[in-house]
């Protein structure tokens, strides 16, 4: 069999070794950027790093000892999804330069050809395109009459000075929070356009010794130690309780992030614009240190206002006040239903997937679609999503994908999709649980769809473990 895997990100580089592992031979990568690390590559901005310790954000395969903090910065992420590639032989398969812009499965095989013509066919696509790489532009009255330099935080243009100019961010996720904490201390002005305030976990970020990485080396043992430490704490601490909304670890997370901000912000004017009016995890988690005394250094600014329009001068809030500026960042997130999109996928019968999410994106168990044979999505619509690592969720997704390919192997079938009863079936359960959720207790995130219903898995991490252990046969169509 023929293998294609769409992406060359942390998902698509485990894929790729996951399958010469398994004994597949005839593996290729296309990658729409001239390098891989998904994500990670495409975010450069100052202060970005990892909210899931290193260790843990880590494969199972290839763990390292030399990281260099307990969660490390971007660079070095990006560096570590770069050297596994080279390590296990991924980069040689991957064609760089090649974005995949058609899929339709026709006679048996899929038909795939990217933006420049070029066109390959495969019995199986693995679809690793991510999620946080279409930057989501705000749509803002005047935004190109900026007469400054005004680029999204995922495209951060290094050519422009920030040092001792007047800096605006908007957006208070976890990008603006680390952007803010990184730059406040080199601008000149720093104006942070607020629309939600965020809940802040506090954090702590030690630089690992010498010594100790000494002792990873010597005992790879201590790091799978601290990777299932981790693993079990995320676990029982988030993952597994989400559902439960009267949970007294959810109870006491709020504790703690009610107990960061009244300690760190001394104002209590801005302290209360600052807080945040829904309970903590309803949206992610911003986990993070210096955020609150980067925000109230005699510099920085807390905008809550509206944004009205930008001008020429700088950003217009409703109540009239125009913010004067050099620099604008958006922070202001991605386009995290897109997944395969905006790719032209077709399976069986003609059936186009942008028609059968007309609705919102769906996936049976997270992976596979009716009428979409053999077509894998690696953390894909309704897939676990939060404060743990997502390697984690696609090792597990790869083990999945691997035992039904395994089915296709001993050639008990050509070709396998959910069947629509169980894609139904599946669906319904997971909104009736998603409505349970913390993440519906009353704040717009990114969870959400445009129903205000979690996409995410609802159910615990315990049980996603089980479903991707085992597939559900009977629930598959096979020809």
């Amino acid at each position: 069999m023929r293998f294609v895997v769409i992406g060359a990100g942390m998902a698509g580089i485990l894929a790729a070794i996951r399958l010469r592992e398994a004994g597949f031979d005839d593996v290729v990568v296309y990658e729409k950027a001239a390098r891989p690390g998904g994500t990670w590559r495409e975010n450069t901005y100052p202060g970005l790093s990892c909210d899931v310790p290193s260790h843990f954000y880590s494969y199972s395969f290839a763990l390292n000892p030399d990281w260099s903090r307990r969660y490390s910065p971007g660079a070095e992420i990006q560096a570590y999804f770069t050297d596994v590639a080279q390590r296990f032989g991924v980069t040689e398969r991957t064609r760089f330069g090649q974005e995949i812009v058609r899929c339709a499965f026709a006679d048996g095989r899929w038909h795939l050809e990217t933006k420049d013509g070029t066109k390959d066919v495969a019995d199986v696509v693995i679809a690793a395109t991510g999620v946080l790489h279409h930057p989501k532009m705000p749509d803002i009255e005047g935004l190109d009459t900026f007469a400054g330099a005004a680029f999204h935080s995922a495209r951060w243009d290094h050519a422009v000075p920030i040092d001792g100019r007047r800096v605006g961010v908007v957006g208070t996720g976890s990008s603006a929070v680390q952007i803010v904490t990184a730059i406040a201390a080199r601008v000149g002005e720093l104006v942070l356009f607020q629309r939600t305030p965020q809940w802040i976990m506090p954090t702590h970020n030690p630089a690992y010794s010498e010594e100790e990485k000494a002792g990873f080396r010597a005992h790879p043992e201590a790091m799978e130690e601290i990777r299932r430490a981790t693993s079990q704490q995320f676990c029982d601490g988030f993952a597994n309780i989400i559902g439960d909304t009267e949970s007294p670890i959810l109870q006491a997370m709020h504790d703690m992030c009610v107990a960061h901000l009244e300690s760190k912000v001394q104002d209590p004017a801005l302290r209360e614009r600052l807080r945040p009016s829904y309970r903590a995890a309803c949206k992610r988690l911003v986990i993070a240190d210096g955020f609150y005394e980067a925000i109230q250094r005699p510099n920085a600014r807390l905008v809550t206002e509206r944004i009205a329009r930008v001008e020429p001068a700088g950003v217009r809030t409703t109540d009239g006040v125009l913010h004067a500026l050099d620099v604008l960042v958006l922070a202001t997130g991605f386009h995290v239903d897109w997944f395969v999109r905006p790719m032209q996928v077709t399976g069986w019968d003609g059936v186009r997937l942008d028609d059968a999410w007309a609705h919102g994106a769906t996936a049976y168990m997270s992976l596979t679609a009716p009428g979409f044979p053999n077509f894998f999505m690696l953390n894909g619509p309704n897939g676990p999503v939060g404060n743990f690592s997502l390697i984690e969720v696609a090792e597990l997704q790869v083990d999945y994908v691997l035992k039904l390919v395994d089915e296709l192997r001993r050639g008990t079938c050509r070709a396998l999709a959910p069947s629509g009863d169980a894609m139904a079936r599946f669906d319904a359960e997971r909104r009736a649980a998603a409505k349970k959720t913390i993440w519906s207790t009353g704040c717009r995130s990114w969870y959400l769809d445009e129903t205000g219903l979690p996409t995410a898995w609802p159910f615990t991490f315990d049980r996603f473990r089980t479903e991707m252990g085992t597939p559900r046969l009977e629930d598959y169509e096979r020809r």
